[in-house]
């Protein structure tokens, strides 16, 4: 199945602020799950975009926009192809082969406490209620504590912020993906299971009973879990990770992955806008496609008459 994700980000501006430095994430990652068949990028104002790879393998595009200006739009189009035959089956491996195979790889990163994901008190507190200890099998583990996050917490949009440490959504018991990504991250950690922030989108279907909405990005988690891999977990809807999770950038946690991350010069009231939306397409024949990469840029019809940082919190 192959599907094509329009994402428009839109950031206005009053009065007019200038000398803006922006990097975004939202060209979707291509390994055995998933293949992105084609993106593209426009920008306006009109600007110089460049590209690299991060540290965790993520594609970033990044530009500046010198002058003045009152509206920022960055517009996203991918084609992305998943594999279903490369969903894992996912079996119920044990601890012990678990601890040899991290013991044998590099993942550290993913087992350290990190900016968002780190223990507090709240949280251990919720470690604590949970009863969570090494039992069973990790998958088994990891399919309850998916459950008891999406029994226990309800999603509530606008009522923590892009930037809330975790002690927010614990205190409130509620919150949006991001918080719910960050709030399972820190307690598999403390299992010692390496765990990831995923930043993606996920398709809503027709029969889809999915707390988060469409129209927005999405966040969840992936899990090692030895010879099975990386497991996804999606606590906002109690899914396993699968064909309609459309991963983009992986991290620690949102630090490291933000779909868009700026900062401007000047003194404004702001307005973000974000509007994604995921259909299913027929998959395009290869040698029909665009070329893999294309960053265009336009100019707006008119020119456009302390820094501040501006990024989108994942709902």
């Amino acid at each position: 199945m192959a599907f094509s994700i329009k994402h428009l980000t839109t950031f206005r501006y009053h009065p007019a602020v200038g000398e803006s430095v922006m990097e975004v994430r939202m060209q979707p990652r291509s390994d055995l799950r998933q293949r992105c068949m084609m993106f593209s990028l426009d920008v306006v104002p009109a600007a110089n975009v460049m590209t690299y790879n991060d540290f965790f393998g993520n594609a970033v595009h990044h530009f500046d926009i010198p002058g003045r200006y009152n509206l920022i739009e960055v517009t996203a189009h991918a084609i992305v192809d998943i594999n279903p035959a490369a969903w894992p089956a996912v079996h119920y491996g044990t601890w012990e082969d678990l601890d040899t195979r991290v013991a044998e790889g590099d993942y550290w990163e993913m087992l350290l406490p990190s900016h968002y994901a780190k223990p507090t008190e709240l949280l251990m507190e919720l470690f604590a209620e949970l009863k969570l200890a090494r039992r069973a099998s990790p998958l088994e583990l990891l399919l309850d504590l998916n459950q008891s996050l999406y029994d226990k917490f309800d999603y509530a949009p606008n009522t923590t912020k892009v930037d809330s440490p975790i002690d927010d959504a614990l205190r409130a018991r509620r919150g949006v993906c991001q918080d719910f990504a960050h709030i399972m991250i820190a307690l598999v950690r403390q299992l010692k299971i390496p765990c990831r922030y995923v930043s993606g989108y996920l398709f809503h279907g027709d029969k889809a009973k999915d707390r988060s909405p469409a129209g927005a990005t999405h966040a969840w988690v992936e899990a090692y879990l030895g010879e099975a891999g990386w497991i996804a977990f999606d606590p906002t809807n109690n899914l396993l990770g699968g064909e309609r999770h459309i991963h983009v950038a992986v991290g620690r946690d949102y630090a490291d992955v933000p779909p868009t991350r700026g900062v401007y010069k000047g003194e404004a009231e702001s307005e973000l806008s974000v509007r994604v939306t995921v259909a299913p397409v027929d998959a395009p024949d290869p040698g029909e496609l665009p070329p893999a990469m294309v960053l265009r840029t336009r100019r707006p019809e008119a020119k456009p008459s302390g820094l501040m940082e501006q990024q989108q919190q994942q709902q």
